[in-house]
Formats: structure tokens, C-alpha cells, sequence
């Protein structure tokens, strides 16, 4: 499983289980940018629901708030989940301390999103967090999916560039967006498995072949050696 993709300090706070242990400060702003393949390739489940309530308090270790967002799934676009799932996420309000992380989103009470989900040993999260969730806005009529907005900047980790956001969609070309990226998941998978195949069989074949000429390349090398050793005499 693909980890979260973040660099500097926040990859520290942020990545895989321990990663909801998030910190009291969030020193960086940048992230390594998911493409939408990699994300539904990754993500347990992907959900759209709607959050029904929101609930911070402090870890085990009384060090770090924790918010524990309640979704009604409307739908299961990837992957099976219960009909509510609550969502963990690093930093909230307890009282008058409020912690909070840079590229964590924001979901609140009455608002439609859809999440990519992946398991932790402190419960659900959202997959590379903020690139991970998207807010769901009706639009005449039309339900429209688009990216959450959140401070933090998504780097091009081949470029070295800033990415724009996804395009806002509507929810059928979403669903399909996800469809066709796991029916590319699912080609690129057969195509290493048959390039495997192909060079294991290459391997195997090449082995008989030595077999049977091992004789001959025995005596070659003798003949090398022996040649080898005279010349080296008159020398």
C-alpha cells in the first residue's frame, strides 16, 4: 500500500498509522502530489456520503486531538463499507486548545463529500488527506464532485512543480473516471504479469541449451586455459 505522499516535517507527523498522531503546529504546506490512478489504486474504499456529526478529543497519551467524523454512505464507489463510517483525522478543538495540521480537510456537519478511504490501527483516514477528499455541491441540479480546498501545495514529484487542482466533475463522470482507472490498474497489472512470464520462460528455456552444449563449453574453456598458460611461458 502506497503511503501517504508528503515531504518535509508534515511526512514525519502524517504518514500511514502513526500519521493520525498529527501535531499541535504544521511547519510545511507542501505535499507530493497523487495522481487519481494512484489514489483509486490505493484507497481500501472510495465513499460518498454525507458527515451527520464531528467529534474532537485527545489521544490515548492526552498529547494530540484526534476528530472523528461520522458519514452516512449514500454509496460505495469502490470497495464495501458499513452504512456510517467514521473517519479519524489528526488535529480539532478540545475546549481552548485547538491543534491543527496543514492539508488535513475540513468536514463539516450537513455537507456531502467523497472520500478515498485506507485503514489505520486508529481507524478509518483519508488517503493522502486533503487530495483524498472532495466536496459534493449541487449545481442545477446536478451534483458536481470537486477537489477539497485546503493550504496545502501539491508538488509534481518528477517536475519539481506545483499541480493545479483536479477539474470539478459531475458525479456520473467521477464514478466513471474511477471505473476507467481501474480497468487501467487491472491492464497495467497483466501486462507486467505477462512480461514475467515471458522472461521467466525466456530463462527456462535458455537452461536446456546450456545442458546440452555443456561438454563444449567445458572444452573451451580448457582450450583458453591451456593457450592462456603457453602463452604466458614464452613469455
Amino acid at each position: 500500500m502506497t503511503p501517504n505522499k508528503l515531504s518535509f516535517p508534515l511526512a514525519a507527523i502524517l504518514l500511514a498509522g502513526s500519521a493520525l498522531v498529527g501535531a499541535p503546529r504544521a511547519e510545511a504546506t507542501v505535499s507530493l502530489a497523487a495522481t487519481f490512478d494512484e489514489k483509486v489504486e490505493n484507497a481500501q474504499a472510495i465513499v460518498l456520503g454525507r458527515v451527520v456529526r464531528s467529534e474532537s478529543r485527545f489521544d490515548d497519551e492526552q498529547r494530540f486531538i484526534l476528530t472523528y467524523t461520522t458519514f452516512e454512505v449514500e454509496k460505495s464507489i469502490k470497495g464495501g463499507t458499513p452504512p456510517q463510517v467514521t473517519v479519524v483525522t489528526p488535529g480539532g478543538r478540545v475546549g481552548e486548545i485547538q491543534q491543527t495540521t496543514i492539508g488535513v480537510p475540513h468536514l463539516a456537519p450537513g455537507e456531502e463529500n467523497v472520500l478515498f478511504l485506507k485503514d489505520t490501527r486508529h481507524g478509518p483516514t483519508v488517503l493522502y488527506f486533503d487530495q483524498g477528499a472532495y466536496e459534493v455541491v449541487s449545481q442545477r441540479g446536478e451534483r458536481i464532485v470537486r477537489p477539497v480546498v485546503t493550504g496545502a501545495v501539491h508538488i509534481d514529484e518528477q517536475r519539481g512543480v506545483a499541480v493545479a487542482p483536479e477539474p470539478a466533475r459531475t458525479l456520473r463522470e467521477f464514478e466513471g473516471a474511477v471505473q476507467a482507472s481501474e480497468r487501467r490498474t487491472r491492464f497495467n497489472r497483466m501486462e507486467m504479469l505477462r512480461e514475467e512470464q515471458r522472461r521467466a520462460k525466456e530463462a527456462a528455456s535458455i537452461w536446456p541449451v546450456l545442458a546440452d552444449y555443456k561438454w563444449l563449453f567445458l572444452a573451451a574453456a580448457l582450450g583458453l586455459a591451456l593457450a592462456t598458460v603457453l602463452f604466458l611461458r614464452r613469455g
